[in-house]
């Protein structure tokens, strides 16, 4: 799995996680929840991510092809939950994801998801997939912490670049620092994608503002809903000839019922059990 160069038809890139939990850790991070999600709805997947040489990917990628950038430490986050709202942490960091550190093979992926965070992805790698459906979920970009970890909201230099070049841009509510935010965000976005929490979404394209209500569930564990929705939402994008509030609607399908479940495993084919309208 190590190090594959085979063609690939969903990128995704990010730093794979170790988040802190009672009595140990369990893996996270974009590319873990978006990648399995994208290969449980049918695309061969890539991550391109950084950590540990000792840190074996082997069961939580299972299925996906991958390429780690060694790193001294792994990238680490505390996730506190208090009803809706979430503090981070950050612990450790492991090290940058340059443009140079993509393979040839992958620059033809149907879609590219980058999905930093923290800020490891290199903004010069957007430049490489002229004929691809790029996604990004630019949270990562969207952080500052200080000595005690503890992360917050800030913009980020190359924003209107990476807004205006990508084809679909989704982030949560709560990564907005104010509606002046927003507003340029819209302005600047092929497509953009506000999630909601238990609303489900906005979506802003072409002058339009639709609100896409998700399904009612029981939420049992939300860790790594946000990803889910992304990878869903850009692969129905792909499916659907870039129909956005279609695919909004699928990707609120894909994601509220990954919260009726606790593990990986079970979130990314939650969606299975209940017919999509």
């Amino acid at each position: 799995m190590q190090n594959s160069i085979n063609h690939i038809e969903y990128l995704v890139v990010g730093h794979v996680t170790r988040d802190k939990i009672e009595g140990g850790y369990k893996p996270g991070g974009t590319v873990t929840y978006a990648g399995q999600i994208a290969n449980a709805l049918g695309y061969k997947t890539g991550v391109l991510t950084s950590a540990r040489e000792d840190y074996d990917l082997r069961e939580i990628m299972a299925g996906l092809e991958v390429r780690k950038i060694p790193a001294p430490e792994d990238a680490v986050f505390s996730n506190i939950y208090d009803e809706n709202n979430r503090v981070q942490i950050l612990h450790n960091r492991a090290n940058d994801i340059m443009a140079a550190d993509v393979p040839e093979a992958w620059m033809t992926a149907d879609i590219v998801h980058l999905g930093p965070l923290t800020n490891e992805v290199d903004p010069n790698m957007i430049d490489l997939f002229p004929n691809s459906l790029i996604g990004l979920t630019p949270q990562g970009w969207m952080r500052r912490w200080g000595d005690d970890g503890r992360i917050y909201a800030t913009s980020f230099p190359a924003e209107e670049r990476l807004l205006r070049t990508a084809t679909a841009t989704v982030l949560s509510e709560e990564d907005l620092l104010d509606d002046g935010m927003l507003e340029r965000y819209i302005e600047w976005s092929n497509i953009l994608v506000v999630t909601e929490n238990f609303a489900g979404c906005t979506v802003y394209s072409n002058g339009n503002r639709v609100q896409v209500p998700a399904p009612k569930i029981e939420l049992l564990e939300p860790t790594g809903a946000g990803d889910i929705f992304a990878a869903a939402f850009f692969v129905g994008l792909h499916r659907s000839d870039i129909d956005p509030v279609r695919a909004a609607e699928f990707a609120n399908h894909v994601a509220a019922h990954s919260v009726t479940k606790y593990s990986l495993a079970e979130k990314v084919v939650a969606w299975r059990e209940v017919k999509f309208e």
